[in-house]
């Protein structure tokens, strides 16, 4: 017996359960499924991210380095300003374990120096009865944590009253691989810092350029038009000549690290720009406005992170960038000076040819330059593919 039909005018009756609904019961999964459907947007990019070997491997790289500018004074074996006077040009001597068929652990050779009047070049033969074993967490030259502590512990140390220049000495008996460390926290730090002045303009300025475009779009696109159209290394060195020979060494750093990030914003802005010009027209844009929200926030909250991932490459490859200007700067002898010393800085004492010549050990500073700047690349191209992990 079916139940009589309403009469007509009469409200429809309706029903509504109260019993909890569990949205999982719609669509039965797997445990795998349920792993990926459920993860949010910043574990699918790190796993992501963790598929690219190079990249991840790149990561680690760089975090160690950046890692270790922090305590550069405890891992590098000598002080900046030490010399020792009776090993100047001294080659790189080589870590052995073995003397004389027996294991001893990591030790150096000592050595003795012979002058040759002809080519007033210095001789260093080693003499293999004097064993210099590698001291750890040991005692050596005092240094100033930072500037603040005062302290003598290092990583490693040479034997007492023995000598250990793994990567040789200067033209002054200074530690090659003591500098090469107290540089790195130049020479890396240059390019974080270079890096956020130009990230925060690109983006402001390029941001502003394509969400409003009118008047203020023009003007900021013939600007960077006039930027680009210069010679970026005459345009460095022209802006580092202007400063001063009287400012401080730190003064003459942020002064470096400024104008390597104001003249590297340019490309970032007309990336951002471009990407503005075609989101600002989307619906959600709209509804923002509508809602009342102002431009600063729609750019920062709505737009920009749409392309997230275009703006984490080009930061990654712009930060090599900066370090090589700043190198390319003070091997010219217009970007920092001594006392402060960078990778830049120690290549200058390899200008010569007769010096690399005799003295290949002094373009080991290269080295680390290279590393880095690879390792950013790499990086980039990691963070560029899991910044959009659904494809």
């Amino acid at each position: 017996m079916t139940a009589p039909l309403p009469s007509p005018g009469a409200p429809l009756q309706h029903y509504v359960s109260t019993a909890p609904f569990d949205p999982m019961s719609v669509e039965v999964m797997t445990d795998e499924q349920a792993k990926i459907h459920l993860a949010s947007q910043t574990r699918l990019m790190w796993w992501k991210f963790k598929r690219h070997k190079l990249a991840l491997a790149s990561g680690i790289f760089l975090l160690l380095l950046y890692g270790m500018i922090i305590i550069a004074e405890f891992l590098a074996p000598y002080n900046l300003h030490t010399r020792n006077v009776d090993f100047i040009h001294s080659p790189p001597q080589r870590v052995r374990l073995f003397h004389e068929g027996q294991f001893v652990g990591p030790f150096v050779y000592g050595r003795t120096m012979q002058l040759d009047l002809k080519t007033l070049k210095r001789n260093y033969t080693e003499n293999r009865k004097d064993v210099e074993p590698i001291r750890f967490f040991c005692r050596g030259d005092s240094y100033r944590f930072w500037g603040l502590v005062e302290s003598n512990i290092h990583l490693v140390c040479p034997a007492k009253d023995g000598q250990m220049f793994l990567l040789g000495t200067d033209r002054l008996g200074r530690d090659v691989l003591s500098r090469i460390i107290y540089g790195a926290r130049i020479s890396l730090s240059i390019g974080l810092i270079g890096i956020t002045i130009s990230f925060v303009l690109g983006i402001i300025i390029g941001g502003l350029a394509g969400y409003h475009g009118g008047l203020f779009d023009l003007l900021v696109q013939r600007v960077i038009e006039v930027l680009q159209s210069l010679p970026s290394l005459p345009l460095w060195m022209a802006l580092a000549a202007i400063m001063p020979v009287t400012w401080s060494p730190i003064l003459i750093y942020f002064g470096i690290t400024i104008i390597l990030g104001m003249l590297d914003w340019t490309g970032l802005a007309r990336s951002v720009r471009s990407k503005l010009l075609a989101l600002r027209e989307e619906d959600y844009v709209l509804a923002a406005q509508l809602m009342g929200a102002k431009s600063p926030r729609i750019i920062g909250r709505h737009l920009v992170p749409g392309f997230m991932s275009h703006l984490i490459a080009t930061a990654t490859i712009s930060i090599p960038g900066m370090i090589l200007g700043e190198t390319a700067l003070s091997f010219l002898g217009l970007g920092l000076r001594p006392p402060i010393t960078s990778w830049g800085i120690l290549l200058t004492e390899a200008r010569s040819v007769s010096v690399i010549a005799f003295y290949p050990w002094l373009l080991f500073p290269m080295i680390p330059v290279i590393l880095v700047i690879l390792a950013f690349n790499f990086l980039g191209d990691g963070l560029r593919d899991a910044a959009d992990p659904y494809r």
